[in-house]
């Protein structure tokens, strides 16, 4: 009977969660509806609320976004809109860094996440999964001796919250495993073991 019991917690547990995450971003992005004058909003002449209309427009208006941004008067208008945030103090040093990052992960021309590392923390000798965000820049390079690299160590089992760390780039070691990878090992906290790893255990001890 415990057997039958566990064999339906690993099915419904990893659905249960699944579907959590979903229902909290798509209520997220279900927010959008809110922008909308009352008598627009689709509960009002559905007469009820229907999940994922939010996310639907959400998305609309990231597409039209992007389609409007791509030509020259909505290139000139973003530049607008950046130089009339740049004269505000405190929402220039928000706007301009989180656009900054967003640019490096999203363009696809950057450096960060897209290689997992083997680095020590939080004492020498243990060791935790990292990701490379970039390299020092600036006056942080100039105090340092020799080559760094810029790294995020998440945190188990949220990897949204970590640390931001400055290692020298010697005691870094690249993994071959993706980004994805390891990202499933963090958040199992070691269980999931990624693919490559299995395959090199199997092929090293061929008798367990």
């Amino acid at each position: 009977m415990k057997r039958y019991f566990i064999t339906g917690l690993l099915i419904w547990v990893p659905l249960g969660i699944t579907l959590w995450v979903l229902s909290l971003v798509i209520g997220a992005m279900d927010q959008s509806l809110l922008l909308l004058p009352p008598n627009a909003r689709p509960a009002h002449w559905l007469g009820m609320n229907v999940p994922g209309l939010g996310t639907l427009l959400t998305l609309l208006v990231v597409f039209l976004t992007g389609l409007f941004t791509t030509n020259i008067v909505g290139q000139r208008l973003v530049l607008f809109w950046e130089a009339a945030l740049g004269r505000i103090p405190i929402v220039k040093s928000i706007y301009y860094s989180v656009k900054q990052v967003s640019d490096t992960l999203f363009s696809g021309r950057g450096e960060a996440f897209r290689k997992a590392l083997l680095v020590q923390y939080p004492r020498a000798g243990t060791w935790t999964i990292a990701f490379q965000t970039g390299h020092p820049g600036g006056e942080v390079e100039a105090k340092l001796a020799g080559s760094h690299l810029s790294v995020y160590v998440p945190t188990t089992p949220n990897p949204t919250s970590g640390f931001f760390l400055i290692v020298p780039r010697a005691d870094a070691i690249e993994l071959d495993m993706s980004v994805d990878d390891a990202l499933k090992y963090i958040i199992s906290m070691g269980v999931v073991v990624p693919a490559e790893r299995t395959q090199q255990l199997a092929r090293t001890y061929p008798g367990d």
